[in-house]
């Protein structure tokens, strides 16, 4: 390091030195001293003596060279020693300067702690303060939190919802004054009581099933709860929520509960409504198509002979107007179902060709009967099989002709029906036009609205129900459907259905082959069992008969190889119901079919909701759904009927002087053509048998006041009359048995005289029936 305080030929050796080293810079300036030598002693002894002697400048020379290592070698350590010095004393004034520096930064940080000290003095007295603060407010806050908590106790207490809460052992910890209304204890005989201690043994399972349900799912749960309180049973609506930790730990169950019991009963009210209504409906719709299906069948005979033109126009008018009524009733039954959310689509396969010319038979002869012309128009491949429902396809099609037809004064009513291949497959599409009134623009949005009539040429409203287009439109979209309309006032109306369509194949002449089963048949009702075990025998199976419920369990418990069974609802002793219970209460019987025999297929299924059962035949039992249940249940394959199988019996040609609508000629075909007249014959002489012991139970029953028994036995009757095709006894006998509770005993009694007469004249008209057939 060359120190600036050096002379300039001193820094510029001392640069030389430190650059080139001491021998190299010695060299040098040796050399340099020789050649300045030589130099100069030329120069002196030219000036001094005026000339130069090569003896004289190299004795100069000489002398040079042997001074000149000395002087440098002094030179050079001249030079040394001085940057030492210079060393020594550049490194004692920056150590003064680090320990001037030192101190400085002593003092300031002296300084800064004489600063902190005191702000840390006036921070401890501002935490003091602070402190104080705190202490006060909390006690403020402690206050107002005692004063919350005794709010919010009380809020809690006057509340008509109760509330508890118990920790993740079942233990209550704490609830209100509603919950100790509801148990009957106060919060100290409850908190720290486990469940078991506090709820009735008939409520302690299902308690613990959902608060176990609770505690493992961390989900809240909702139930309705029937609790007794005070002597009389209330409901509860109980929301049972997990207690969380800020880890995410159950530690406990909070419950509240609400009175529910006026709700409650309101919502059985309306279901019991529900049901009653549904019962009205039915009954009347049954009670009125008796005599309806007499005018339809008297009036298709009618026309059938020869008439005048003025009698078939009154038999033409007749017989539409009956059809009309039973729309109206279809109607009405449906709309009951749509209400109920219960309207039902049974697809059958069906010929979409004659489907439209059954619908153009009776198109025609509505719109006769006013004089309009009534035009066809098929377009597309329409003689192919779908899968249809042809009951209900057939009510919008005539929903919308006869509103056609009563809209149209003159002109004419025309059906076309067209055939169209969609991307998503083949669609049926049926256009029903008139060239009638017209429907106003501001009412075509309100036309399939429910009760709705559109108002008639005179401005008032057209009669009507109101019901028939709202149930159309129902129907359609059952049926996955669309329907459109379009109006021109004056000019007519369009209606546009589209229907799906589904192909499939024909329906051909088909049983099933089955194996021999072992089937426990449970009937009370002997003429019911009878005809049911030659339905089963005829097809190869074997058939165990129980008439109560205890003997069918008892069957189920001893026999090992049953098959299946078709099990009543209604039994003497312990209803279908139960019994199907018990029976798969049992484990070794969870793969044993069970069927349901009723009356009332959706009843059956409602009261058997929740039971595992394979099906369910209405009574009486038709073969072709035995057959098909019986395929379906044991993946039986279809095959031709053999040729020495029982046949279809042939329609009677003339029922003249037989009062048909006593009777339920669909279901003595179906009989007859599955076992023969014969066996029809001996199961309706069975019915004569028992029944005179029928009318002697009533008599009993009602002579000692027994409902139950009236009750029973009218029930009996009402499926043997059933099963023979006695359907005006079968209806007479529902009602009794509907009405024997809730009527007089005088009522009653003109029930039981009237049946008589009701056995007698429909025995009288199967008996004609049955010649007929033989004929």
């Amino acid at each position: 390091m060359i120190d600036s305080s050096l002379s300039p030929w001193a820094r510029t050796l001392s640069s030389f030195i430190s650059k080139y080293g001491e021998f190299k810079t010695a060299a040098a300036c040796y050399a340099l001293l020789l050649v300045m030598s030589l130099i100069l002693s030329c120069m002196f002894y030219y000036v001094a003596v005026g000339t130069v002697t090569l003896v004289d400048v190299l004795a100069v020379m000489f002398f040079t060279a042997v001074v000149s290592p000395i002087l440098i070698s002094v030179l050079l350590n001249s030079i040394r020693q001085l940057e030492a010095s210079y060393s020594y004393l550049d490194s004692a004034t920056k150590q003064e300067k680090l320990l001037n520096q030192t101190l400085k930064d002593n003092i300031s940080r002296l300084n800064e702690e004489i600063d902190e000290r005191k702000m840390a003095f006036h921070a401890k007295h501002r935490a003091i303060e602070e402190l104080r603060r705190e202490i006060a407010e909390r006690k403020k806050t402690q206050q107002e939190l005692a004063q919350q908590g005794m709010l919010l106790r009380s809020i809690v207490d006057s509340s008509p919802d109760l509330f508890y809460y118990r920790d993740n052992n079942g233990v209550f910890a704490g609830c209100n004054k509603m919950f100790e209304e509801v148990i009957g204890k106060s919060s100290e005989d409850l908190i720290g009581k486990s469940v078991e201690e506090i709820y009735p043994s008939d409520y302690l399972p299902e308690v613990l099933r959902t608060d176990k349900k609770v505690s493992q799912t961390h989900q809240a749960l909702t139930l309705d709860v029937e609790y007794p309180v005070g002597g009389e049973k209330r409901w509860f609506e109980m929301r049972k929520l997990p207690f969380i930790n800020e880890k995410g730990e159950y530690i406990g169950l909070l419950a509240f509960g609400r009175d529910i019991t006026s709700r409650k009963e309101a919502a059985q009210a309306l279901e019991a409504a529900y049901k009653d209504k549904g019962k009205f409906i039915a009954t009347l719709s049954h009670e009125l198509r008796t005599p309806l299906n007499g005018i339809v069948g008297l009036t298709r005979m009618l026309l059938d002979t020869e008439l005048d033109k003025q009698q078939r126009s009154w038999c033409n008018t007749v017989f539409s107007s009956a059809e009309t009524l039973g729309n109206i009733f279809n109607d009405i039954i449906d709309l009951d179902k749509i209400d109920r959310e219960q309207l039902d689509i049974v697809a059958d396969s069906v010929n979409v060709a004659d489907f439209i010319n059954d619908v153009v038979n009776f198109a025609g002869l509505i719109a006769e009967q006013k004089g309009l012309d009534f035009n066809i128009k098929r377009k597309g491949t329409l003689d192919v099989y779908a899968s249809l429902d042809p009951t209900r396809l057939r009510q919008v099609v005539w929903n919308l002709i006869n509103n056609a037809v009563k809209f149209t004064q003159q002109g004419h009513v025309e059906l076309e029906c067209r055939r169209e291949n969609r991307p998503d497959g083949p669609w049926l599409v049926m256009r029903v036009s008139d060239t009638g009134q017209g429907i106003p623009q501001e009412q075509l949005h309100r036309i399939f609205d429910m009760y709705y009539k559109a108002p008639d040429i005179n401005g008032t409203n057209a009669i009507g129900s109101g019901i028939g287009l709202a149930v159309t439109k129902a129907l359609v979209s059952a049926m996955k459907g669309e329907i459109h309309v379009s109006s021109t006032e004056g000019e007519g109306s369009v209606f546009v259905v589209e229907i799906p369509l589904k192909l499939c194949i024909a329906p051909t002449e088909q049983s099933y082959a089955v194996r021999s089963l072992n089937i426990l048949l449970v009937e009370d009702v002997p003429l019911n069992a009878e005809i049911a075990t030659n339905l089963l025998e005829q097809r190869g199976h074997e058939v165990i008969w129980a008439e109560t419920g205890e003997d069918a369990l008892s069957f189920v418990y001893t026999e090992d190889d049953l098959d299946l069974v078709l099990l009543d609802m209604q039994l003497p002793d312990i209803n279908g119901d139960e019994v199907a219970r018990q029976i798969r209460d049992d484990e070794h019987f969870d793969n044993l079919p069970i069927v349901a025999l009723t009356a009332n297929v959706r009843s059956a299924e409602e009261e058997l909701a929740g039971i595992s059962i394979q099906g369910a035949l209405a009574k009486p039992i038709n073969t072709t759904k035995l057959d098909k249940m019986l395929g379906e249940l044991f993946d039986i394959k279809q095959q031709k009927v053999p040729d020495s199988a029982p046949v279809k019996a042939a329609k009677p040609k003339d029922l003249s002087g037989i009062k048909v609508e006593l009777l339920d000629i669909e279901t003595i075909e179906d009989f007859v053509g599955s076992m023969g007249l014969e066996v029809f014959k001996r199961s309706a002489a069975l019915f004569a048998k028992l029944n005179p012991q029928y009318q002697t139970e009533l008599a009993d029953a009602l002579a000692i006041d027994d409902r139950e028994e009236y009750k029973s036995v009218a029930h009996k009757l009402k499926g043997a009359a059933g099963s023979v095709g006695l359907n005006d006894v079968q209806l007479h006998a529902k009602k009794m048995e509907h009405g024997a509770l809730d009527e007089s005993a005088e009522e009653l009694q003109e029930w039981l005289s009237v049946l008589a007469d009701k056995i007698n004249e429909g025995h009288e008209a199967l008996q004609l029936f049955l010649q007929q057939l033989e004929d």
